[in-house]
């Protein structure tokens, strides 16, 4: 089973921003960097949120929101789930699948140095995972 640092390493620097970005920059380079997510950081470095292009249509667009007025800090989702590097793949889809959310910052070290997302992994991660969850329903 593959671990998270080798699914990170495999992609692209995460899009980091800090909270007073505003929301329609956000999607401006999620949109220049074909992205899903921006990991928001203070100046350290620091997770302190998720924003996501669900995000972007859910919190933003369908409340008649101003994108150009909004800051990151204002609509995202603070102190995410985070997974260590060294964690599989799978351990990553469990927590994803019962939170019902799609990405997860990876950190090493304390510090976050990518995102996954459900769409990362393998069919062979998925079916392990399906198969899991089958198992689990049937012994409720």
């Amino acid at each position: 089973m593959r671990k998270l640092i080798d699914i990170v390493q495999t992609g692209h620097e995460p899009l980091t921003l800090p909270p007073a970005a505003r929301v329609q920059d956000a999607c401006k380079e999620m949109s220049d960097r074909h992205v899903d997510t921006v990991l928001v950081t203070d100046e350290l470095g620091s997770l302190l949120g998720i924003f996501t292009k669900g995000d972007a249509v859910n919190r933003v667009l369908a409340g008649g929101k101003s994108a150009a007025e909004l800051t990151l800090g204002e609509v995202m989702t603070g102190d995410p789930i985070t997974m260590s590097a060294d964690k599989t793949a799978i351990e990553a889809l469990r927590p994803m699948w019962d939170g019902g959310f799609r990405h997860v910052p990876v950190t090493k070290g304390g510090k976050v140095i990518g995102c996954v997302s459900r769409a990362d992994f393998q069919g062979d991660e998925r079916e392990t995972h399906e198969h899991e969850r089958g198992l689990w329903e049937h012994m409720r």
